[in-house]
């Protein structure tokens, strides 16, 4: 048995030192191991590569260490052919760690080709990325800060978000800058109201009674001008997005078919996979990837927990989120999906099997070009007619009728 890999090179990165090992033929047959220990700046970096270099390393495998992997492989990435690998995939023997050893194992693994690669998007997308994650994040500060607001009113004694389906729409807006001018009458109040909330005028005065003071005025000024800079700072980060996902408009519009998943989900499917499929196998490899599929526990003959496991935890946010979404869309075969799970599985194993299947479809339409074809709520009746009719025969006959079934001519 030969090496895969003839010059090969591992490094294990830390926060402020990298350390590398390669090895390389030594002219007698056997393989020659060197180490040495070089910091993160760009100009140590620069060295590390000038380094590999010299020793005609080809290929390169680093374990994905927090952040710390970013500067060093993009130094790298144009010089070598380069491996991110999952931490999980480099365990060694309790008792004998220790940062030379481990770069020398990586070496030694991928020398032997026994690692496999983790994703690492492209330049421009891994920018279209970025972007996509930092707006979750200003989405779910402004949730937040909403939710405090709601804490100061409830504190205050006003329960307006008892009769007001969003506190932060135009009517309630109306009414929290009121308070904030120092109005207090709930009869004002509640006359501010508009559009269909004006049939609850009555209820909107009986909730707008309550203690508000000074203190409680000051916090909601404070909240309701982080909630307006946070609007800003989303639209600006979806104006950019908008603009380095251009490239990618027809898939998005396919993508955008799918029930339960509008143009913001589209647009992290192809931020968070590339949009690029053949880096996928199948369908399932994608799946099994995002974490959207059943995990295998199987010891002695028996099947423990198959609870799904850790992956991309933006990705897969957003593919519960449309499932979620996609469980209000009527006559659906997502729909009719999710209650074929839900009625022995669960509420939340059935969301997950959704989540699944829609990235299952956008594998598809990302890697064949195709677009979405609505299959009907019965579809899966009409698929499986026969297991269909068996099942709804052992309904009625366990609430005690007698079933006789005549095909219709």
């Amino acid at each position: 048995m030969h090496p895969m890999i003839e010059r090969c090179a591992g490094l294990d990165v830390h926060q402020g030192t990298v350390m590398a090992t390669v090895r390389i033929p030594d002219g007698q047959g056997g393989r020659q191991v060197i180490t040495e220990t070089f910091g993160t700046t760009t100009a140590a970096l620069l060295t590390l590569r000038d380094w590999l270099q010299a020793h005609g390393v080809t290929h390169v495998a680093m374990e994905s260490t927090g952040v710390y992997w970013k500067p060093v492989y993009y130094v790298l990435e144009d010089g070598f052919t380069l491996l991110l690998v999952n931490v999980q995939q480099l365990k060694q023997v309790p008792g004998r760690k220790s940062d030379v050893r481990d770069s020398a194992w990586i070496a030694q693994l991928l020398e032997w080709g026994l690692l496999r690669a983790s994703l690492v998007l492209p330049p421009a997308l891994r920018d279209l990325r970025d972007l996509t994650r930092y707006r979750k994040h200003q989405i779910r500060e402004r949730a937040r800060e909403v939710n405090r607001l709601h804490r100061i009113l409830e504190d205050a004694g006003i329960k307006l978000s008892t009769v007001a389906t969003d506190v932060m729409g135009a009517s309630g807006r109306a009414m929290l800058q009121a308070l904030l001018a120092g109005t207090t009458d709930p009869t004002v109040l509640a006359d501010l109201a508009k559009g269909r909330l004006r049939k609850k005028l009555p209820a909107l005065r009986e909730a707008l009674a309550g203690y508000f003071r000074s203190h409680h005025g000051f916090l909601i000024g404070q909240i309701l001008a982080k909630v307006d800079f946070l609007d800003e700072t989303i639209v600006s980060l979806t104006e950019e997005i908008d603009r380095l996902v251009a490239p990618f408009e027809p898939i998005l519009a396919k993508l955008d078919t799918i029930p339960g998943v509008d143009r913001k989900a589209a647009v992290t499917i192809v931020a968070e996979t590339g949009g690029d499929m053949s880096r996928f196998a199948t369908a399932g490899h994608l799946c099994s990837w995002a974490g959207m599929c059943p995990g295998q526990n199987e010891s002695a003959g028996k099947r423990r927990s198959g609870r799904t496991r850790r992956a991309n935890r933006y990705l897969r946010g957003m593919l519960v989120e449309s499932a979620l979404a996609a469980t209000r869309a009527n006559n659906t075969a997502l729909q009719a999906r999710y209650y074929r799970v839900k009625r022995n599985r669960g509420h939340k194993k059935a969301v997950v099997a959704v989540g699944h299947q829609i990235l299952e479809i956008a594998f598809y339409i990302m890697g064949n070009g195709v677009t979405y074809d609505e299959l009907g709520a019965d579809y899966f009746d009409r698929r499986h007619a026969e297991r269909a009719v068996r099942r709804h025969i052992k309904q009625l006959e366990a609430l005690g009728f007698h079933v006789t079934i005549e095909k219709a001519a």
